[in-house]
């Protein structure tokens, strides 16, 4: 640690009499036994987290928490599954190896509740590895890209090490650090992962993403999931105006609503005249964009998410994701079976936030089928599927072949909506399916 001036501001020689440590000495630091944090998505501290590893030889029982994640991680390296165990409260592509294998788990949670879990010492912090900007004049790091969950674990963390990257936004918000709270920094100058989601949009999602922006008001504030189908909808909306974005996470499909005027967070009651986040995945593009930009909020997940806040803004449309939906519309999008895919994330946050908004749409929208061409749509859940909406929260669903609301529908005029969603090819066994289950009431 190290000495403040008056108010508790970093003085610039102290700055410069910092003891910067390598990686390999700061990761010193962590000890057998430690719950270990780890800063998520594009601010994954990767330099810091291969040196951690490396340590596998000295190390036991070494907890790694974390949230989405991005870059190569090294998880899944047998070796380093002798001395670290991954508890997940959100998996990421690079992590489903290590969290469905004999070294990992995974915590089902809301974002929304995260911080919880390190505010009340429920999953209490021994370090936090985190990804930050380089201090400005008043001695004041940013944690960038990625205020979310990693707020409270530096709030609450025993020790907190930094890795100091020029190349990290500096984001208005809730992510100010001030360098003393660090007890190592390691400083570090590379490139932050990059993620275009607008990229790999196929035919399919464009026409999910033209049946959502039906949907769509002048005026709606928005919310979007993570993947091609968020960003299908964001370029489906140049027509539109007046939008506003309260989002946990924003990608490079808001640029351009951005530029053209589309987006202008004119009828928000929450941060009116903002763009309010959690965090951002997008290109070099998306994160020189929120670069010191004040038109950008990145907030706590705990506020974020909050949906007594999100329901206060008008029209809020959630357009959240799944990995397949049953007859009555319950909703897995955390896993296939057993196996762990994703987590639970801020999908029922906002669901429900947009429900309860005045005019608000929650929104489930998905290819009818898999890539091997199985329905998602499905007479039941797999054995082992996870229920991260339920029948009670879906609203809407969308697929490539339209819309329907299933709000007030009871369970067979569930069924004959969905179906009407279905693949063709499967329209057939689903109807079978539903009318063993309901019987001769079933047309």
């Amino acid at each position: 640690m190290v000495s403040t001036g008056a108010g508790g501001i970093l003085l610039l020689w102290e700055m410069e009499a910092l003891s910067w440590r390598s990686a390999q000495e700061a990761v010193r630091l962590v000890r057998s036994g430690d719950r270990v944090f780890i800063h998520g998505s594009a601010a994954t501290p990767l330099t810091l987290l291969a040196a951690l590893l490396d340590r596998h030889g000295e190390l036991q029982d070494v907890e790694l928490v974390s949230i989405s994640s991005l870059g190569p991680v090294g998880f899944e390296r047998p070796e380093v599954q002798t001395s670290f165990f991954l508890n997940a409260l959100f998996v990421s592509a690079n992590m489903r190896t290590a969290v469905d294998g004999p070294r990992g788990d995974y915590v089902p949670v809301f974002l929304s509740e995260v911080p919880r879990l390190f505010d009340q010492a429920i999953l209490p912090l021994d370090v936090a590895l985190v990804h930050v900007s380089p201090p400005d004049a008043h001695g004041y790091c940013s944690l960038g890209v990625s205020v979310d969950v990693a707020r409270s674990a530096v709030r609450n963390a025993r020790t907190v090490i930094a890795q100091v990257n020029p190349r990290m936004p500096r984001s208005h918000g809730d992510g100010q650090v001030h360098i003393s709270r660090f007890s190592a920094c390691v400083q570090v100058e590379d490139p932050l992962p990059e993620v275009d989601y607008g990229s790999e949009i196929t035919e399919r999602e464009r026409a999910i993403g033209r049946s959502i922006a039906d949907l769509v008001e002048d005026g709606s504030t928005l919310q979007m999931g993570i993947g091609a189908i968020p960003d299908a909808v964001l370029k489906s909306l140049h027509g539109h105006k007046d939008l506003g974005i309260h989002t946990e996470m924003c990608s490079n499909g808001i640029i351009d609503l951005l530029e053209r005027g589309v987006v202008n967070n004119r009828f928000k009651k929450k941060h009116q005249g903002k763009v309010v986040t959690s965090f951002a995945v997008g290109t070099r593009r998306l994160y020189d964009l929120v670069d010191d930009n004040p038109y950008f909020a990145f907030l706590d997940a705990r506020y974020v998410n909050d949906t007594k806040v999100i329901r206060e803004n008008p029209k809020v449309v959630a357009i959240n994701s799944a990995i397949e939906i049953d007859l009555t519309g319950q909703v897995c999008a955390d896993s296939i079976g057993t196996y762990q895919y994703s987590g639970v994330g801020g999908q029922m946050d906002f669901i429900r936030g947009a429900a309860l908004s005045k005019g608000g749409r929650p929104i489930i929208a998905m290819c009818s089928t898999t890539s091997q061409g199985h329905s998602k749509i499905v007479p039941f859940l797999r054995t082992g599927a996870g229920v991260v909406t339920t029948r009670a929260h879906v609203h809407y669903v969308v697929t490539e072949h339209g819309a329907v609301d299933l709000f007030g529908k009871n369970l067979q005029q569930r069924a004959r909506a969905l179906i009407e969603l279905a693949a063709p090819e499967h329209r057939a066994m689903l109807d079978k399916a539903a009318f063993e289950r309901f019987g001769p009431n079933w047309k």
